[in-house]
């Protein structure tokens, strides 16, 4: 059921496809049907304040947050990092954080940049990647609903 249904204001969901070196996000209309990916952050000490930009201008209700999990299903080296940022964005954003086994959300993302994306010098833009695989994160999440 979607947030109109419930009598709920309409919020967004935000995915977020974490990396050491950048961070993807995604966002849901506020119906919660559609994916499309928002933008990639550099993995920097500014982080949380694009990410509180995001929060106060998006209705952001829910977050989604992709854990990568290895294929004999053991963490991965990513984990505890990924802990703490699900921990930090509960306590400062007072919202819930769902986590979403993420394994092949880059290697989707890529295929469909290939399929959407004409020029080859625009592909080799490794942020498209990162939004996109968080685009990924949250269609899946949000079938499984």
């Amino acid at each position: 059921m979607n947030n109109f249904s419930e009598g709920k204001p309409l919020t967004r969901i935000l995915a977020i496809d974490y990396g050491r070196k950048r961070i993807g996000l995604a966002l849901s209309d506020p119906m919660r049907i559609f994916a499309y990916p928002l933008i990639t952050i550099q993995n920097s000490h500014s982080f949380f304040n694009e990410l509180t930009k995001i929060f106060e201008a998006k209705e952001i209700g829910e977050v989604v947050l992709g854990l990568p999990i290895t294929e004999g299903g053991e963490k991965s080296i990513l984990h505890d990092e990924i802990m703490r940022l699900k921990e930090k964005i509960e306590k400062v954003f007072s919202v819930e954080v769902n986590l979403w086994d993420e394994s092949f959300s880059s290697s989707i993302a890529s295929e469909i940049i290939i399929q959407t994306v004409k020029k080859k010098s625009k592909r080799r833009d490794k942020s498209l990647i990162d939004k996109n695989a968080a685009a990924v994160i949250l269609t899946e999440y949000m079938n499984s609903k």
